[in-house]
């Protein structure tokens, strides 16, 4: 049975806003990841590799399912490691003026044999920088 990661914040602003954070690539790379060949299309595959010039960690991921302003769920892989794949859903919930975010990384452990880069804790500390940091702060911003 799978123990998934799950990361939740508010953030101050309309759902339709983070939708586009979320989904608009030009938006993406400002807050999340620089991800050229992202298209909101299920079955669409896209690559992306960590900030920096490392590029040591070629991330894969295949658009599983959307429900606009609600729901964006890929796989999450790394093929130079592993065959194995993850999940990550993201869902948001209107409340008010606020969203909630809310993150699910699930079949996390699949990766445990990788090493501490692909850890339990690496991921859930990364999530939390990334939404309860980075996207929050960008939406909030604007």
């Amino acid at each position: 049975m799978s123990n998934p990661i799950i990361v939740e914040y508010k953030v101050n602003a309309p759902i339709e806003q983070v939708w586009k954070a979320l989904t608009d690539k030009n938006e993406m790379k400002l807050w999340y990841f620089d991800i050229s060949d992202f298209e909101l299309e299920v079955g669409k595959i896209f690559n992306f590799y960590e900030p920096g010039d490392e590029k040591q960690f070629h991330h894969q991921a295949e658009v599983l399912e959307i429900i606009p302003n609600q729901k964006l769920k890929h796989s999450w892989t790394y093929p130079e490691f592993s065959n194995e794949k993850t999940t990550v859903s993201w869902e948001l919930q209107s409340e008010g003026e606020q969203t909630l975010v809310k993150l699910t990384h699930d079949n996390i452990d699949n990766f445990k044999d990788l090493g501490e880069n692909f850890s339990r804790e690496a991921f859930t500390e990364g999530w939390n920088g990334i939404i309860g940091q980075s996207l929050k702060q960008y939406i909030e911003s604007k």
